[in-house]
């Protein structure tokens, strides 16, 4: 017993004794190494994320992922109609050859647009509606809120993690479907197809526009959800703010752009008068009128009441009829049209945000 206890004196003595207690600890704390390795193996398994935004991620992860595999489909079925469209045209000989007596056979890859731009157009309603809304709200009519606000973690802390976490997400997707729309347009954006480039079916679903709508919505609907504390409602309430938002976004985006005036050179009061030919097919036209000799616009309909070519002419020549004018926006202006929309856009974004720290954070509780 001694020989274990007690130190040795020589040093040879001390060589076996470490020998033997390093033998017995390697024997006796053996499985606790192994219990070592285990936990290290399971370390290396853990998820990547940690800590709040793992929490956060968990717990909505059937929203993400349902947005996320949403995207991969609609993204492959754009590839396969550009890939069917890009087949035709090719076949056809464009762009040596134009489209314009190609109506008829293009058709159905036009109509293919629609099917896509349907959803592509509800995505900002429905990410409001879906995610914006039960963000919080969820959280806080069931009890979650008081839960984490009893915690270390700070609510400032809580609130940011599920914003960025959200926002990233809906960012990633967005873009995405944005940016394969545009790639699968582009080839034939500038023809004169019967496509309108200001309508919300092209407008809304290129550029950052639909990146913008979205956040907008989805922030909208966090910030109703904070005010109304309960899920449902601020699911009903935030449809109708988004639907309001894309209402005003349609009534004032053509202002964005700068509005172009093609006039004809002056003829003499009475004779015919043609219209400009320098406005592109592709342009949006505002309004087109006739121009008196002292530069005053008058409607198209101002002679139209007379029956003959005759009175014509004398209608014309007693309202000093000398030209015509076009007001117009060129398709080379939709780029900047929406980045300067989406700009207010994302300003309005960032205020609720703001305002979501400084107010709404106070009821998080």
């Amino acid at each position: 017993m001694n020989t274990f206890t007690s130190p040795p004196a020589d040093g040879k003595n001390r060589t076996a004794n470490r020998t033997m207690n390093g033998t017995m600890h390697t024997t006796t704390n053996g499985p606790r190494h192994g219990a070592r390795n285990a936990t290290t193996t399971q370390a290396t398994r853990r998820p990547r994320l940690s800590g709040m935004t793992w929490l956060v991620w968990r717990q909505h992860r059937a929203a993400f992922w349902t947005m996320i595999a949403a995207t991969v489909l609609c993204v492959a079925w754009m590839i396969y109609q550009r890939g069917q469209m890009m087949d035709f045209l090719d076949a056809y000989g464009f762009p040596a050859k134009n489209l314009d007596n190609a109506e008829k056979q293009i058709a159905p890859y036009i109509s293919a647009f629609t099917t896509i731009t349907t959803g592509l157009t509800a995505i900002p309603v429905m990410l409001g509606v879906l995610l914006g809304a039960p963000l919080l709200a969820g959280d806080l009519e069931n009890g979650t809120a008081k839960l984490i606000a009893a915690q270390s973690v700070s609510r400032d802390r809580w609130l940011a993690t599920k914003l960025a976490l959200t926002g990233l997400v809906v960012v990633v997707t967005t873009v995405a479907l944005s940016a394969v729309f545009a790639w699968w347009w582009s080839p034939i954006k500038t023809e004169p197809l019967d496509i309108d480039w200001t309508s919300r079916e092209f407008f809304n679903t290129t550029g950052p526009v639909p990146v913008a709508l979205s956040l907008l919505s989805v922030f909208g609907g966090v910030l109703i959800g904070v005010i109304l504390r309960r899920t449902l409602p601020a699911m009903v309430v935030t449809l109708g703010f988004a639907v309001a938002v894309q209402a005003v976004w349609g009534y004032f985006k053509l202002s964005l752009g700068d509005v172009v005036t093609a006039t004809t050179k002056p003829v003499s009061p009475g004779t015919p008068v043609t219209f400009p030919s320098s406005v592109p097919r592709t342009a949006h036209v505002f309004d087109a009128s006739y121009v008196s000799g002292s530069g005053k616009l008058l409607d198209l309909n101002t002679c139209t009441e007379t029956l003959t070519d005759g009175a014509t002419e004398r209608c014309m020549k007693k309202a000093d009829i000398v030209g015509s004018s076009i007001d117009y926006l060129p398709i080379s202006q939709m780029s900047s049209m929406q980045w300067f929309g989406a700009s207010i856009l994302f300003a309005l974004t960032a205020g609720i945000v703001a305002f979501l720290f400084i107010w709404g954070r106070k009821r998080l509780v």
